[in-house]
């Protein structure tokens, strides 16, 4: 099947595919009860050499920038405890962690989490971490950007392929928060 964005003639609906998955994406698939139907979730093989933003939309097209996101893991510190959380924010943008995620999260400092630790946390691999999935009792912050876009392009936890969705699947995933100026 085509994919409604993006180049790609060979789009799987994720339920189709589990194999190609990550166990924590391949789990929030297979249990997927949202409003929007999980077949809606596509899968498209990509070279894991390009994955990262500019190259990958350089390769497969500019015009992806504007359709897809960044899923991105901070660590945000208050009085000694650590609270780790993803925010997902169009490509084009970046996630304002000193400013709407901090406050967001109440911390007194945000950083992004160490690459180890996103990794081994999540079960996915760096460059490729996916809002689908995440440990439980993780908030994931999402730009209502990404919300509002008919289809969204993300990692599928893994380098090689993608995933894509419609927009507002996205705010319904366990712990999702719309946050305005997320990426400002």
């Amino acid at each position: 099947m085509r994919a409604p964005i993006g180049p790609f003639d060979n789009a799987v609906p994720a339920p189709d595919c589990l194999a190609d998955l990550v166990p924590p994406v391949a789990e929030v698939v297979r249990g997927w009860a949202g409003h929007v139907p999980a077949e809606q979730i596509l899968y498209v093989d990509t070279d894991p050499a390009i994955a990262d933003t500019a190259a990958f939309v350089a390769h497969y097209g500019q015009e992806l920038l504007g359709q897809s996101a960044n899923c991105v893991v901070v660590a945000a510190k208050r009085g000694g405890a650590t609270t780790l959380a993803a925010c997902l924010v169009p490509s084009a943008g970046r996630a304002d962690v000193n400013g709407a995620v901090r406050r967001h999260l109440g911390a007194r400092k945000v950083s992004f989490a160490p690459m180890e630790t996103a990794v081994e946390l999540t079960g996915m691999e760096y460059g490729g971490i996916t809002p689908l999935g995440l440990p439980d009792g993780w908030p994931l912050l999402v730009d209502p950007a990404v919300a509002d876009m008919p289809y969204v392009l993300v990692g599928s936890g893994r380098r090689r392929g993608k995933l894509i969705a419609p927009g507002r699947l996205f705010a319904e995933l366990p712990g999702a928060e719309l946050v305005e100026g997320l990426a400002p």
